[in-house]
């Protein structure tokens, strides 16, 4: 027979076990988070970090599967047709969820604010233009300048059509009237590649995936698209100082697919915000060059409603 104090710590126990089992024997088996970019950008190594931490909180493994495309939509795509059970998570960006559904021209049938639920802001993301040292430009004014003198102007990559990336390039064309063609990429790494190699001229893309090439002197930020400085690399000036009141940001959020149980979402929401307070987790998110940003499912539900309303009304405003 069991002893008093043995069943009594059980029943201590039952409550923790319980959380880290989830709700109604959630999960129930391993748990899959889609990114919709490619390997090697913040949104990659964000979900894993976040997966690590599931993985642990939950005790069963976190697959990252990256699926590239559409600006980050189609993987976003695939989580919302993926059954609603908390057992295929997603991170999304500005642009799939924020931007796209405001581009007519792209005719996609996605309605991310209807066919997804959101579980938690996790990150804001500082997006950087970049360029080599041959380019012959090494400030955001040499760049327009030099744009506007030659002919055929200056090529630039990004993550993606209508990513945050590409419309702030966009709005700064519109606003200085430089001279630049957009390339399209599927993610950060393989733009950085182009531009190491001289393929295109400038970059604007995720810090992370430039911040290393920065420090080793084989790239040169000329500006952050956010309206102050960004902690993590305060020397790099903001388009803002060139001109007044630019003001685009990227942030990154997980969600699942519409009809989740509000009881899961807040399930992972809960772990989400507990691993803000590990100072392990923290230091990973800067080495990054990411900074956390957590809001739970009502706040960012909130939040997406309104950058997507702020999108829509620069998009249309042309």
């Amino acid at each position: 027979m069991l002893s008093r104090r043995v069943l009594l710590g059980a029943g201590l126990l039952a409550p923790t076990l319980a959380y880290a089992q989830g709700t109604q024997g959630f999960p129930s088996r391993n748990i899959t988070i889609i990114v919709p970019f490619a390997p090697g950008a913040s949104s990659d190594g964000i979900a894993r970090l976040i997966g690590e931490k599931l993985g642990e909180a939950f005790g069963k493994p976190v697959v990252v599967e990256n699926r590239a495309g559409g600006g980050g939509t189609t993987g976003l795509i695939a989580l919302a047709r993926s059954a609603p059970d908390g057992h295929t998570l997603g991170v999304g960006a500005p642009g799939a969820l924020a931007i796209n559904p405001h581009i007519a021209e792209l005719n996609v049938n996605f309605k991310p604010l209807q066919e997804l639920t959101p579980i938690a802001k996790l990150i804001d993301i500082p997006l950087v233009l970049a360029t080599n040292p041959q380019s012959g430009f090494k400030t955001l004014p040499e760049m327009i300048a030099q744009s506007k003198a030659k002919p055929e102007g200056i090529t630039y990559g990004s993550t993606g059509t209508n990513s945050a990336q590409h419309l702030s390039v966009e709005l700064l064309k519109k606003s200085t009237g430089a001279n630049l063609t957009h390339v399209p990429y599927r993610g950060s790494a393989p733009v950085i590649t182009d531009l190491l190699g001289g393929q295109i001229q400038m970059a604007s893309v995720d810090l992370t995936a430039a911040a290393p090439h920065i420090a080793a002197g084989k790239v040169i930020a000329l500006a952050v698209t956010s309206p102050k400085r960004v902690e993590l690399a305060p020397d790099i000036p903001t388009i803002a100082e060139t001109v007044p009141g630019f003001d685009i940001t990227a942030w990154m959020g997980m969600l699942g697919p519409a009809g989740m149980d509000p009881a899961i979402v807040e399930q992972i929401a809960g772990h989400i915000r507990q691993a803000q307070s590990d100072a392990t987790y923290v230091s990973r998110v800067r080495n990054l060059a990411c900074v956390e940003g957590y809001l739970g499912p009502k706040e960012f539900a909130a939040f997406l409603e309104r950058e997507s309303n702020k999108m829509k009304a620069l998009i249309q405003g042309g």
